[in-house]
């Protein structure tokens, strides 16, 4: 059984940092995709960064790119998210999700998530 276990969200300041982690247990995931997504309050969940587990590929929404690192950690079974420069953001909920294969952007094709961890970031 795939669990997914976010963990790190907090209230911070604008222009702050904060390392989000997911920890990840149940399978190998090798050949999986794990992905980070946001969800606001009222708004659709969008796609922030992933990281392909073999090879270590990333990618990134364009609203994120040099300020968030997404990694992993083999050994441990855990997906960091390092997010600096943060922007205000009421309470915002990330989300791990894991799919076999290749990346997607589309939330509704992810097979596993966590339940979510909440981020607030003060103007």
């Amino acid at each position: 059984q795939v669990q997914l276990v976010e963990s790190g969200g907090v209230l911070v300041q604008t222009g702050g940092s904060l390392r989000l982690s997911c920890a990840a247990s149940g399978r190998t995931f090798s050949s999986y995709s794990m992905v980070w997504f946001r969800q606001a309050p009222g708004k659709e969940r969008e796609f922030v960064a992933a990281i392909r587990w073999s090879g270590g590929a990333t990618s990134y929404a364009d609203s994120v790119q040099g300020r968030f690192t997404i990694s992993r950690d083999n050994v441990k079974n855990i997906v960091y998210l390092q997010m600096n420069s943060l922007k205000p953001a009421h309470k915002e909920v990330y989300y791990c999700a894991a799919k076999s294969g290749i990346v997607t952007t589309r939330p509704d094709v992810y097979d596993f998530w966590g339940q979510g961890t909440q981020v607030t970031v003060s103007s």
